[in-house]
């Protein structure tokens, strides 16, 4: 067994797109972002430095020019250019990787057949998604985007889940699964991106030249489709296509 104190941290930041049961969007994404503690902070500067270099002086933070939220919403043709530079940034940075679970229509869902309602299928989605991540030599810490105010007991249940997963009954291998606030933190927002552009190839959709540009990046240098399962081995940037039995 590993000294405690000697154990390497990766830190799993989880977010969502279209994860409400009826929000009018067929497909639903969820994606996480890994990153080694130790490199945590260095790589939220880069991005941080990323924003501040693209981003026009906040009328009301002109002294922190990269004081605003990434979100997929946000892309458009106007904003290409930096967006594009966040994605090149994910790709080059060997210290970063992403995997994305794809349910790619909600419709064909029949949660009375499993015994669960819909907020039980999202955590269950979560588990297929993080579990895959687990690192089981390491110190795994997640943080998942504020969700709701009723989050905390499902979130219990999932680092539960997550740690018999593992064998891990005195919790040294997750030793955290807490909810954080995507606006303070740089990792998650880059999250937020990748998830978004994985939905919208999803879904089908073409109607933003900007949001089109970030896909077909994605698309170029990773080799994948966005719209069908990696290969398992896949690392940098593995997805699951899920089908409802």
């Amino acid at each position: 067994m590993l000294d405690p104190a000697s154990r390497p941290i990766l830190n799993i930041y989880c977010d969502e797109s279209c994860h409400l049961e009826k929000d009018l969007c067929p497909v639903m994404v969820l994606g996480a972002i890994t990153c080694p503690a130790e490199r945590a902070g260095a790589i939220a500067a880069d991005l941080r430095a990323i924003k501040a270099r693209f981003a026009p002086r906040s009328r009301t933070r002109p002294d922190q020019p990269g004081a605003f939220e990434v979100k997929w919403t946000k892309v458009g043709p106007g904003r290409q250019a930096f967006y594009l530079a966040l994605v090149n940034y994910f790709l080059d940075q060997e210290d970063l990787a992403f995997r994305a679970v794809i349910i790619p229509d909600k419709s064909k869902l029949r949660h009375d057949a499993f015994g669960q309602d819909h907020d039980t299928f999202y955590y269950k989605m979560q588990f297929r998604l993080i579990e895959f991540l687990l690192r089981p030599r390491w110190e795994n810490r997640i943080y998942l985007d504020i969700k709701d105010t009723r989050s905390a007991a499902k979130m219990a249940r999932l680092h539960e889940v997550l740690c018999a997963s593992q064998y891990d009954h005195i919790r040294e291998t997750v030793t955290r699964v807490q909810t954080v606030r995507s606006h303070e933190v740089e990792q998650l927002q880059l999250a937020d991106l990748l998830i978004g552009a994985v939905s919208y190839a999803n879904r089908g959709l073409t109607g933003n030249a900007g949001k089109v540009a970030v896909i077909e990046r994605l698309r170029q240098r990773t080799g994948l489709s966005l719209t069908a399962s990696s290969l398992v081995r896949e690392t940098k940037f593995n997805l699951f296509r899920w089908q409802a039995q």
